[in-house]
């Protein structure tokens, strides 16, 4: 797995009990991954020789972040080394032009969008539509609200223009919620669909994820579904996808959905399934990059709340752990080994049950004393 990152952390611990031999690419020794698989190697996975020399004698390769290059994935494809995803399929997890692109091409319902070139023709894509403001984005690098603008005027326009990266512009979007469809496909085709999630954002960043989403319909539930595995199949995404979704109001007023982004990888609105589904998203990741057959996707639970424990002024954990651990014996803390930064994600807890106000509350309360905001 190139990435030393949470999600290689937890996709490792999903192979441990098949036996599976993990290797990994880290930039440190002290990243989330690198701390507890013990086949590590440190470099850039921006090298394309270091790529070639960690890949030698590897069966298959997979990833817990999207910036590879893509020309290097390409290099070490025609080395005979498997890429899962490959790069023909990355790539739109990558880029947000080619994405957009390729959505288009496929049907698939996406806000108003182009590439503009500069300020002024930001202003001129205002125009077209129902003016400022417009949401812009670099096509590359961008996550967790990073490389997204709001902006109100072509005056404040000319920031993401400074990155030297193409620029997409896309309308502003007045969607009722975000939602997240994630599904898993094998190289033989076979793929599973999670129930569809409420995902809540604060400051860009996921905060809770609610599964499955509150009061969706079964249609659009089905449609979300559905369109995300269109998607993965139409990508050929190998692994597992998360597919980012605006619940919007259409013009009869009916509730729809428009596709907002797309990550090849495991993902923060699918950290619920290790416990609240039967089997999770790192493990039918693994299953899939293996070509093994998948796992049941289906709840366990009538709810599943995920909140993510972002960095804050700490108390001392063991004593956290204390009180979590009394206050819910239910509770399942994830935490990633990370330092500790202002609005970092170090962890998440998962809650369960069949009331939805309280499995939210124990989330909640239980996050927020993790990371220092509640001492009660």
């Amino acid at each position: 797995m190139v990435g030393g990152g949470q999600l290689a952390r937890m996709t490792h611990e999903a192979g441990i009990p098949l036996g599976i031999r993990f290797k990994l690419l880290s930039d440190t020794p002290q990243d989330s991954a690198a701390q507890v698989v013990s086949e590590v190697v440190i470099g850039d996975y921006r090298d394309l020789d270091t790529l070639r020399a960690f890949a030698r004698g590897c069966d298959v390769l997979t990833f817990d972040h999207e910036h590879v290059p893509t020309e290097h994935l390409r290099a070490l494809e025609a080395d005979g080394i498997p890429i899962r995803p490959g790069p023909e399929a990355l790539v739109h997890a990558q880029d947000k032009g080619v994405m957009r692109a390729k959505l288009d091409a496929i049907g698939a319902p996406c806000p108003r969008h182009r590439i503009v070139s500069d300020p002024a023709d930001v202003e001129r894509f205002a125009a077209e539509g129902d003016g400022f403001p417009v949401i812009l984005k670099t096509v590359r690098g961008g996550y967790d609200g990073k490389g997204v603008w709001l902006v109100r005027s072509s005056k404040e326009a000319a920031e993401p223009f400074l990155a030297g990266v193409p620029v997409l512009a896309e309308e502003k979007v007045s969607f009722v919620r975000e939602l997240a469809a994630n599904v898993v496909r094998s190289p033989h085709g076979q793929a599973v669909a999670y129930p569809v999630v409420e995902s809540i954002q604060v400051d860009g960043v996921c905060d809770t994820v609610i599964a499955p989403a509150p009061c969706l319909s079964p249609r659009l539930s089905a449609e979300a579904q559905q369109l995300a595995l269109r998607v993965a199949e139409e990508l050929d995404v190998i692994g597992h996808l998360a597919v980012e979704l605006f619940e919007i109001r259409d013009a009869d007023g009916e509730p729809a959905v428009l596709v907002n982004e797309l990550a090849m990888r495991p993902h923060n609105s699918g950290h619920w399934t290790q416990d609240g589904a039967i089997t999770s998203q790192f493990a039918n990741h693994v299953r899939a990059v293996l070509d093994l057959p998948l796992g049941d996707p289906r709840p366990r639970a009538t709810w599943t709340v995920m909140a993510n424990v972002l960095g804050g002024d700490y108390p001392d954990m063991y004593a956290a752990y204390l009180h979590c651990m009394a206050r819910d014996p239910q509770l399942k803390i994830h935490m990633y080994g990370k330092d500790v930064k202002p609005g970092r994600k170090v962890g998440h807890v998962n809650t369960y049950g069949d009331d939805l106000a309280d499995v939210r509350e124990r989330a909640a309360h239980a996050a927020g004393y993790l990371r220092g905001t509640i001492t009660e």
